[in-house]
């Protein structure tokens, strides 16, 4: 069963606009099956297909040119020596839409198509299914707070229980667990965790000892929601700041780890300059974790953790479908203890959430947002507190309580 993803009308917006699309994000969240259906009826070429890899590595060149156009090249990560061909093509052919490629987020292959596709491709980042996607709303803008966006956002609106939320958010957000819900979720994540550590942690970079880089992981997945702190990291499984640094690096080019960074400028000098780390598929983050059930995990210690990692890797999303790259999310904390979880920054304005994995806010859960009326040269823009809540409601001047399902 194929779930509508919205990158798809992103995808043929940037395909009018480039010569070439390239659809990045992590292993198995549906990159290959979105850009089948969007390039229906086109050349399809894929280099999990090894004589076809060896071909377009020993001969790239050749190889482009034996592509009927326009033509979709699956895991281009595997050849990326065939980025400067690609390039030729297109200057050649001088059409837009010409190739649609994918491939999972990589080092060498982002350099190269900086590199060699400099203003002649689109790159797109896809992340797991979406709420909205799984619920199956067609609703696809950017989240952000204001009158007009719920307006829109409530015309088109799934109904979903208390339990199913916390079932989305145990299970995870990969497409095949939505597709299928006979696959089991443990047997399903286990080979996921070893077939990424074994084969995209490879070829990625030599991580030397896979056990403590499993370690690394799941330290990482139990932070989730918390300030980073490497220090701490290293000291638990015992490897040296600069091995942590790289091993971060590659969970971050992989898409399953997000820092969220701190909203600062000149006046904000009390801020806290440390990064949020956020895991983005909530279901993960639970395998590694050891929490097997939803209902174990909602009434868990990292209920709020991961009620919040799911809230914001939602907005990721909304983000990224909407082929923003990078989204305008900051947090806000200073040394007063004074904390937002979200601002979002747009157009000089500052919008600021709040997340809760209750359905009760109260008023003394925006307290905090005052501190923005501080901050000259920007305006607070209304807010809210993201929570459990069914209605969305008024709660403190333009502040109000988000139910998650408006997201």
């Amino acid at each position: 069963m194929y779930i509508r993803r919205h990158m798809e009308d992103t995808v043929n917006k940037i395909a009018r606009m480039f010569g070439a699309v390239l659809v990045t994000g992590p292993r198995q969240v549906g990159k290959t099956t979105l850009l089948h259906m969007v390039t229906e009826g086109m050349t399809y070429v894929t280099l999990d297909d090894p004589l076809l890899l060896q071909s377009a590595r020993e001969e790239p060149g050749t190889f482009c040119r034996n592509v009927s156009l326009p033509a979709f090249i699956d895991e281009v990560q595997y050849a990326p020596t065939l980025f400067p061909h690609i390039k030729m093509s297109i200057d050649r052919e001088k059409k837009k839409g010409q190739f649609f490629l994918s491939g999972s987020q990589q080092f060498k292959m982002m350099k190269n198509v900086g590199e060699s596709l400099a203003g002649r491709i689109g790159i797109l980042s896809l992340l797991g299914l979406s709420l909205r996607e799984i619920s199956g709303t067609r609703f696809d803008k950017p989240f952000i707070p204001t009158s007009g966006y719920f307006a829109e956002r409530g015309r088109d609106l799934k109904k979903t229980t208390y339990k199913q939320i916390w079932q989305i958010i145990h299970r995870g957000s990969m497409p095949e667990l939505h597709a299928n819900p006979e696959i089991d979720w443990q047997m399903f994540y286990g080979a996921y965790t070893k077939s990424y550590i074994e084969r995209d942690v490879r070829e990625l970079t030599q991580v030397g000892d896979e056990v403590k880089f499993l370690k690394f992981i799941t330290v990482m997945a139990a932070s989730t929601g918390q300030l980073l702190n490497l220090a701490s990291v290293c000291r638990d499984i015992g490897v040296s700041q600069p091995t942590a640094h790289r091993w971060l690096s590659i969970l971050q080019t992989s898409n399953l780890v997000y820092l969220l960074q701190p909203y600062s400028n000149n006046l904000t000098k009390r801020a806290v300059k440390t990064p949020k780390v956020y895991f983005l598929d909530t279901g993960l983050a639970a395998y590694l974790t050891r929490w097997n059930t939803p209902d174990v995990m909602q009434n868990g210690a990292m209920a709020g953790a991961f009620f919040e990692t799911f809230v914001i890797a939602e907005i990721i999303k909304s983000y990224f479908n909407a082929g923003v790259l990078e989204p305008p999310l900051f947090f806000y904390r200073d040394k007063e203890q004074n904390e937002i979880d979200l601002i979002i920054s747009e157009n000089g304005v500052l919008y600021p959430i709040e997340v809760k994995k209750y359905a009760d806010p109260s008023r003394k859960d925006v307290e905090a947002f005052s501190v923005l009326d501080k901050i000259s040269g920007v305006v607070r823009g209304p807010g809210g507190v993201i929570c459990l809540y069914e209605d969305l409601v008024g709660l403190k001047d333009d502040d109000r309580v988000i139910p998650v399902t408006m997201i």
